[in-house]
């Protein structure tokens, strides 16, 4: 049996690892060295790839400053998710406020030295992005889409440093990269719609609430059809092995958003949507393997 203090602990726990969003940092790392082994080197030994300690401690770098980053978040966001996520809310507020930003200065410092046995641009990099999460969250959040836009180039950029790890500039990898931007960029504007009664108590200035939920679904409606074309390029044009049939399904997921999003009118409706595009992002993850089976297969065996 737990005793009452141990039991304090592992809440303290849990609450920290919802602060931070363990289970979003386990798959960006996840992401990170399947795009690594399947996309970005696919000519390198399975053994190479795995084991450079240069990747690892990229990725490392990239898991510290991305936990670092939702804490700095959610110390901003901490009234705000009072209201849109109040169970939730109540969880992380068992870690106080003034351990939260001591971890999140100590993230930021394992992740530069993490940083520096790689390279003094990793440095320079990751020194950037601290800042540029930082800066998104104390000011650029409330500024309607170029807040949205940021969140979506913050998101995207623990991809961007491996992708130029490897140097490796085919038209097909810029190509994946839109249609993850976009579908990113979708899910963060939805997230407007979904939080829009906290954002309107804290007087943050969302698209929602400035010009209206109907231009906000506008928006992503653009967004979302915008998506199709580099999944209809990466069907039709390129070769992605099997991973075709995980672009086809997008596209019937993606139609089917846009029927359900003209529909959408509270809450649980946008929560669906976010839902939604979270489903077909985190099965992409897993879809990278489909690229080249016999790949997969020799590098396994």
């Amino acid at each position: 049996m737990f005793s009452r203090k141990n039991k304090l602990l592992l809440l303290k726990l849990l609450s920290l690892f919802s602060v931070v969003r363990g289970y979003n940092i386990l798959m960006i790392v996840l992401a990170q060295y399947l795009a690594s082994i399947f996309i970005l080197s696919p000519d390198l030994p399975l053994r190479e790839v795995v084991f450079d300690l240069n990747l690892f401690f990229i990725v490392v770098a990239s898991a510290l400053v991305i936990a670092s980053g939702y804490i700095i978040n959610n110390f901003y966001d901490a009234e705000k998710d009072l209201i849109n996520k109040p169970k939730k809310s109540m969880l992380d507020r068992l870690v106080s406020q003034r351990f939260k930003l001591t971890t999140y200065f100590i993230l930021n410092f394992l992740a530069v030295v993490a940083a520096s046995y790689v390279s003094f641009r990793a440095v320079f990099f990751f020194s950037s992005y601290i800042f540029g999460i930082w800066f998104y969250s104390h000011k650029l959040k409330k500024v309607p889409f170029v807040g949205n836009f940021v969140s979506a180039t913050l998101a995207i950029a623990p991809f961007f440093v491996v992708f130029v790890y490897y140097k490796n500039f085919e038209t097909v990898i810029f190509v994946h990269a839109l249609f993850l931007f976009l579908l990113i960029l979708s899910r963060e504007m939805i997230k407007d719609l979904e939080n829009i009664k906290g954002d309107l108590a804290q007087n943050y200035k969302t698209i929602p609430i400035i010009y209206g939920a109907k231009i906000s679904k506008l928006c992503i409606a653009l967004l979302i059809f915008l998506s199709l074309i580099p999944s209809l390029l990466l069907i039709i044009k390129f070769d992605v092995g099997l991973m075709n049939y995980y672009f086809i399904g997008c596209v019937v997921f993606l139609i089917l958003f846009l029927f359900l999003l003209i529909k959408a009118k509270i809450k649980k409706h946008y929560v669906w949507l976010h839902n939604i595009l979270k489903f077909i992002i985190i099965v992409g993850v897993f879809s990278i393997l489909l690229i080249d089976i016999d790949l997969v297969l020799n590098r396994i065996l």
